[in-house]
């Protein structure tokens, strides 16, 4: 018997008439809208509260991807690190506090059994709550992750996996765009009322496209009513995943991920996405010129003697041709234009990523209850990295 039982939630209490409104969130103080201008410049805002430095920010996060890529897992592992006050892809400290996570694809028991591999032993955070069952925002949910919220005033994110099981049905009368803007508006008047992370577990389309944002399954209105948009991609190399992200609080960035399948967690990979996602031998070159800026591929072979000459010799070719090096009239190579010709180490022309682990990690974080199979698993996602390792 359980000496901490879990306190009634009512999260799955869904009203009798579906179609009523839904009350109006607890009073809290109403914040100013209107400034002149030179108020506005003179007013002190405190900075936007992080639930993940860099990451994820207060209000609605976006979190989407194809089936069976991982997101679950990942957004698993970022409610334990955050209700635990862990390290956040087994890399960046985040600062503890409660969490709400409605797996509402899940069981209790497959829950347990992914809880189980991620923590490896070490006892669960009190701090995460988990729920399988509630209604539509529109149905109650609203009102059901208020009160839990009101409970838990600490509280730093909610995660909903997924998104589909709480946007509720569109209103009578108005176009996909709109009905799309209101149901994440949802999950927008929760995070502003109470400061705070949610993560909306969400797919992609099957067509891919050179913009990830455009790949956020239904209209652009999905994208455009949340706050920042973080798209799970799978990779090739030796990432198992691209994280894109851009927002508004949040700086327009992409991180290379490992999935460790004994522990089922997400690992972000050090430096640039670049050395990642291509062919060994390319990442040899890139890594080599971006040490040494003006390299030639006699150089290089120099260096890299594991490397056959002529193929050392096309391959910076073509990487110059597909933009990844920058060449110079005397058969130098470059990481990009700027280091060519500035002669100071540079960032990667395919990724927003600095080109060194060290200014990777200063610029993350810095602008200066019941659970269902998560989200998209099934049997055979119990290890994403192997199925996309095989894609």
């Amino acid at each position: 018997m359980s000496t901490n039982p879990i306190p009634p939630l009512h999260l799955y209490s869904v009203p009798s008439d579906p179609q009523a409104a839904p009350r109006e969130l607890p009073k809290r103080e109403r914040p100013r809208t209107a400034w002149t201008a030179d108020q506005l410049m003179a007013a002190d805002f405190p900075e936007p509260k992080w639930a993940v430095p860099g990451i994820l920010a207060e209000g609605v996060n976006l979190l989407a991807g194809p089936p069976k890529v991982g997101k679950s897992w990942l957004s698993l592992g970022l409610a334990l690190a955050v209700a635990s006050g862990g390290h956040a892809f087994d890399t960046l400290p985040v600062d503890g506090g409660p969490v709400l996570y409605l797996a509402l694809e899940d069981t209790p028991r497959r829950l347990q059994t992914r809880m189980g591999k991620m923590l490896g032993g070490q006892p669960a955070p009190a701090g995460l709550t988990l729920v399988t069952e509630c209604p539509p925002f529109p149905q109650g949910g609203s009102d059901a992750i208020a009160n839990w919220l009101e409970r838990n005033p600490e509280a730093r994110m909610v995660v909903i996996d997924v998104f589909a099981k709480m946007r509720g049905p569109a209103p009578q009368g108005v176009s996909a765009y709109d009905a799309d803007y209101v149901a994440v508006g949802y999950a927008k008047r929760i995070a502003d009322h109470y400061g705070i992370a949610v993560v909306l577990v969400h797919h992609v389309r099957k067509a891919g496209s050179d913009d990830f944002l455009t790949e956020v399954s239904g209209t652009n209105g999905i994208a455009g009513a949340a706050d920042a948009t973080l798209v799970l991609k799978r990779a090739r190399g030796q990432a198992d995943g691209i994280l894109h992200v851009t927002g508004r609080d949040v700086d327009e960035a992409e991180y290379a991920l490992q999935f460790q399948a004994a522990s089922g967690a997400w690992q972000m990979l050090d430096g640039p996405v670049t050395d990642h996602t291509i062919g060994d031998t390319r990442a040899a070159i890139l890594r080599h010129v971006r040490e040494n800026p003006g390299a030639r591929p006699r150089d290089i072979v120099a260096a890299l003697p594991q490397f056959d000459a002529e193929n050392v010799r096309r391959t910076c070719s073509r990487m110059a041709a597909d933009g990844q090096l920058t060449k110079d009239a005397g058969g130098r190579y470059y990481p990009d234009t700027e280091t060519r010709t500035q002669g100071t180490p540079g960032a990667s022309q395919l990724s927003d990523c600095p080109s060194s682990s060290p200014d990777l990690r200063k610029q993350v974080g810095q602008p200066e209850s019941g659970l269902s199979h998560l989200s998209d698993s099934h049997p055979a996602d119990e290890n994403p990295g192997e199925a996309n390792r095989g894609a």
